[in-house]
């Protein structure tokens, strides 16, 4: 099955469907209804945004190592992401019933949805070795990549019109039926690779299987170095994700319709940066691309900081773009060449712990110098500290050497 046109169409299909829920609710619309609606006490709203974020992603830390062994051991991954799915797109569609005022409602069905996005994404990558082959991995993950922000841009599209007759609050309900539907496709068309399972007591023997990954982790010493590189660097970019758009709103006062244009353009960019940064990716390894793009996100953390102008950010827009779906999937294919088959899913929830547990950190961060300092101007800058250290981090892993440990070794 690997390999599969079918297989492949079904798994790229959900990166198109769920990009709809980053896109809009996490960084273009939600977050900005969210602070200067829902709560609208200047900066405080932008630390309770955070706080949100950070909520959501210590649940998905706290909870994916155990369903991913679960998924890996009963070969449900499938099942899994099937439930993760609609369970962000029942609170996503929930969301049009938060008003302004609503704080705690607002945060509540916001934590749950991207806690059902963030512990679908775990399967969802899981199943990458079952579409792709070792040698086209990284080219799979590139297109899923692309694929996903052609999603994201089809769904901006789509609710201009709502945000421009002021019909904010329609917008979610939109974005839940345009990841509901897309989903399906993935439902219905991917094939999980499937071998007998007996039953057993599911939590029994993912208590044991992560403590086996626990022993068996000093195996690994190069996917454990960028495990603690990707820890550090991805935070960056979970604040990019989830700041990008109050920034511009804040800082350049831009309104709904200017911010949609904005990732519009950023989006367009983004497909052009995924699909050449997935091959370049098996040209020169998934080790230097990283590398490569987090100077480039140093690059326009540093152009934010000393923008002027609405035209100024939106040059950085355009050029973060290209780099945002490249390091996201260049890293899963990294995490996918340093890990042997059997042990795939379950190294996949740790490599989303590790991702969560940083992501508490990072939002929570920004939020707080934002409103201590009453300007986000200066919490932008603490980003570059996360794209710097990751990048020497990084330095520090012999990318074939883990590939040689993950492709012999057995238990």
């Amino acid at each position: 099955m690997k390999n599969s046109t079918k297989n492949i169409l079904g798994w790229l299909m959900y990166d198109f469907a769920n990009s709809s829920f980053t896109t809009i609710i996490v960084t273009v619309v939600y977050s900005v209804y969210f602070r200067n609606v829902v709560v609208n006490k200047g900066e405080l709203g932008t630390a309770l945004w955070g706080r949100a974020v950070s909520i959501s992603m210590l649940f998905v830390a706290l909870s994916a190592p155990i369903f991913g062994a679960i998924a890996d051991y009963s070969r449900s991954k499938k099942k899994f992401l099937f439930i993760n799915c609609y369970l962000t797109v029942i609170f996503t569609a929930l969301l049009y019933f938060v008003k302004a005022g609503d704080v705690f409602l607002g945060m509540l069905f916001f934590i749950i949805a991207n806690f059902g996005f963030n512990s679908g994404n775990v399967f969802y990558n899981a199943l990458l070795p079952d579409v792709a082959s070792r040698e086209n991995m990284g080219k799979i993950s590139g297109l899923g990549w692309g694929v996903g922000y052609v999603g994201g841009l089809i769904s901006l599209i789509m609710i201009l019109p709502l945000v421009h007759n002021n019909q904010t609050r329609l917008v979610f309900p939109v974005v839940a039926l345009f990841f509901g539907v897309f989903a399906l496709f993935t439902f219905i068309l991917l094939r999980e690779v499937r071998k007998p399972s007996k039953r057993t007591n599911y939590f029994k023997t993912a208590y044991h299987r992560i403590m086996t990954t626990a022993r068996h982790m000093k195996d690994f010493k190069e996917l454990i170095k960028f495990i603690l590189s990707y820890l550090v660097y991805n935070d960056g970019i979970i604040i990019v994700i989830s700041f990008a758009a109050i920034y511009g709103s804040v800082r350049f006062g831009m309104d709904q319709k200017q911010l949609i244009i904005y990732f519009i353009i950023a989006n367009l960019t983004s497909v052009i940066g995924s699909f050449l940064f997935g091959f370049i990716t098996d040209k020169i390894g998934a080790k230097k691309t990283i590398s490569v793009s987090l100077f480039i996100w140093i690059f326009v953390v540093l152009a934010a900081f000393f923008s002027s102008s609405i035209k100024q950010y939106y040059f950085v827009g355009a050029l973060a773009g290209t780099v945002i779906g490249a390091s996201q999937s260049t890293s899963r294919t990294m995490l996918a060449l340093l890990t042997p088959d059997s042990k795939m899913t379950e190294f996949f929830g740790f490599y989303a712990v590790t991702g969560r547990i940083a992501s508490i950190f990072g939002p929570l961060i920004y939020g707080e110098i934002s409103r201590i300092t009453g300007e986000q101007k200066w919490a932008i800058l603490s980003v570059t500290v996360f794209f710097a250290l990751g990048l020497i981090l990084l330095n520090f892993v012999d990318e074939e050497k883990g590939k040689y440990t993950a492709i012999n070794w057995h238990e």
